[in-house]
């Protein structure tokens, strides 16, 4: 039997659009707010990158956790991010807002205390880490849940995306920060794995 809502439309196909919906406006709206920032900070010389930039080891710098991945370098390295943000954030939006929002908060978490932990010193800046954790996210969900559309999903974004993943490695240049993308891409993973569903969980007696 096909539940309906009271105007007689299938309430998932009604759930599904909304989220959609949802999901634009949301990661829309996200990067929208880094571009005000950005200009903000263009205007005042990167005044806020030098006050909540990352610094890592330091006592303030676990506030700038908080903070980090709101500010970039330049305009450039904001757009190398927007798009990413936007495809990723919608897709996991798709699956709710609570599910967005522990990927998004994983993802976040894991990327500042990777950087405060193992940084190289200096100032850390970027999205980038949530672009890392949602992709990790995105690519590792499926297995957990055992959902042949997510794990065919994860294909098609890692042959489009996957070369991306090289940024978590030390190899890239200096001015990249691998801890950050590698942080993020872990807490990802994590949000994966504590949000797969209960059957998943334990085995069947």
């Amino acid at each position: 039997m096909l539940d309906v809502t009271g105007d007689g439309k299938p309430r998932n196909r009604e759930t599904t659009a909304s989220r959609a919906k949802g999901g634009l406006l949301v990661a829309g709206g996200f990067v929208a707010v880094l571009l005000v920032i950005e200009l903000f900070n263009m205007l005042t010389l990167r005044a806020l990158n030098r006050t909540f930039g990352l610094r890592p080891r330091s006592a303030d710098g676990l506030l700038d956790i908080l903070t980090f991945p709101l500010l970039h370098a330049n305009l450039n390295h904001l757009l190398s991010n927007a798009l990413p943000l936007i495809v990723f954030g919608f897709l996991v939006f798709l699956s709710g807002v609570r599910v967005f929002l522990a990927a998004l908060g994983f993802s976040w978490l894991g990327s500042g205390l990777t950087v405060w932990l193992i940084g190289d010193g200096g100032i850390t800046v970027g999205a980038s880490g949530l672009v890392f954790g949602l992709f990790a996210f995105l690519l590792v969900r499926g297995f957990f849940n055992h959902s042949w559309r997510q794990i065919l999903l994860a294909v098609v974004l890692f042959m489009v995306y996957g070369g991306i993943l090289l940024g978590v490695l030390p190899i890239m240049g200096s001015y990249i920060s691998w801890q950050a993308h590698l942080g993020g891409a872990a807490g990802g993973v994590v949000a994966a794995l504590l949000l797969r569903p209960k059957y998943a969980r334990t085995p069947a007696p």
